[in-house]
């Protein structure tokens, strides 16, 4: 690569995506890499343009709806052929795609594409049951991109597994496990607050954060739930029994999770789970979904529940909540395995992984 390699990145300003991007970019910048990012969907806030500019990114956006929403396919054309142009104006080494449809583009550059999440898995996992007839364009389009990038890269193997069975494809895969950005040291347990945490997009039913919400009225402590209370169609969900946070910045986010004792996301579907890892590394006991993607990276670590076993979710907090010792010990545990998945490592794998696209 280049002494200052350039790279052509895409995002969304809606869920985990921007998260991963923004502390990956930064990490990278450091390192004296360019990133040109290119969002879509949902204009950025003040705020995370302010994120952005303040990690080193060039930031551009433009309102083109994504390919996982409804019927996007005219915006996804056309935002194809935006990209393409921004590719002509900054040369770049590589483009680092965290979307699927537009690996299939005509590019000159070579091209890595990030599998973050799936429509179908998401579909197969949340509904135990086959992707309706409806999402084949969106398959379709899928399947093309993961046929056309030179590497897949996704943050853990059973996401990678799910993908070359739900879209038939061998694949060239590389696990790159998401990392997260160390702000202070974790509390001791004895300085957490009586508190349980969740953060998730409440309207998605894979954070299954509504089972939560459901026992958090039989628990001696309060629930307090972090995420995103509109959805796509401007339907605002609302829960009774828990303390509703909505979208928090990054910062504010943070110092919950060094406030709580206990973070509880009981997922049916979860590729990586990046706030359970920032939960860990604030030394948060984790009580998490029993699926095979989070216990890849927290047996051992974590106590786990079947998502959708609602009694077994409320056991398992109160009986945490009555054992102190118990906390004390999975909040070591959570924080040993955090400490191998910083933002530095991650940034290391993909700054080799761009050299060897480049070779």
């Amino acid at each position: 690569m280049t002494a200052a390699p350039r790279i052509l990145t895409t995002a969304d300003a809606v869920g985990g995506v921007w998260r991963y991007t923004v502390d990956l970019g930064r990490e990278l910048h450091a390192r004296g890499v360019r990133t040109t990012l290119a969002v879509m969907g949902p204009e950025p806030s003040a705020t995370q343009r302010d994120e952005a500019a303040a990690a080193g990114l060039a930031l551009v956006h433009r309102p083109y709806r994504l390919e996982w929403m409804d019927d996007p396919w005219a915006d996804v054309e056309a935002a194809g052929e935006w990209l393409l142009d921004l590719e002509e104006q900054i040369h770049p080494d590589v483009v680092h795609l965290n979307g699927y449809a537009h690996a299939a583009l005509p590019w000159r550059s070579p091209v890595v594409l990030v599998a973050h999440s799936c429509v179908r898995s998401w579909w197969r996992a949340v509904r135990q049951e086959a992707a309706p007839a409806r999402l084949e364009r969106y398959a379709a389009a899928v399947r093309s991109g993961l046929a056309a990038a030179q590497i897949v890269v996704a943050p853990t193997a059973v996401m990678a597994a799910m993908l070359e069975e739900e879209y038939a494809l061998p694949l060239n895969v590389r696990v790159i496990p998401n990392g997260y950005r160390p702000v202070a040291a974790a509390p001791p347990m004895a300085a957490k607050e009586a508190l349980v945490l969740a953060a998730g997009r409440c309207w998605d039913e894979a954070k299954n954060i509504e089972a939560l919400c459901s026992v958090a009225s039989r628990l001696a402590w309060p629930t307090y739930v972090a995420g995103e209370r509109c959805n796509p169609r401007g339907d605002i969900y609302e829960f009774a029994g828990v303390r509703l946070l909505g979208q928090l910045p990054a910062g504010e986010l943070a110092s919950w999770y060094r406030r709580a004792s206990i973070y509880a996301l009981p997922s049916r579907y979860e590729p990586f789970g990046l706030s359970v890892l920032e939960a860990a590394a604030a030394g948060c006991a984790l009580v998490l979904g029993d699926i095979p993607s989070l216990r890849e990276n927290w047996d051992g670590a974590a106590r786990f529940v079947p998502p959708d076993d609602r009694e077994a979710l409320a056991s398992t907090l109160a009986w945490l909540i009555d054992r102190p010792d118990e906390r004390e010990e999975l909040s070591h545990a959570a924080r040993a395995v955090a400490s191998g998945l910083t933002i530095d490592w991650t940034a290391d794998e993909y700054q080799r992984l761009y050299g060897t696209l480049v070779a």
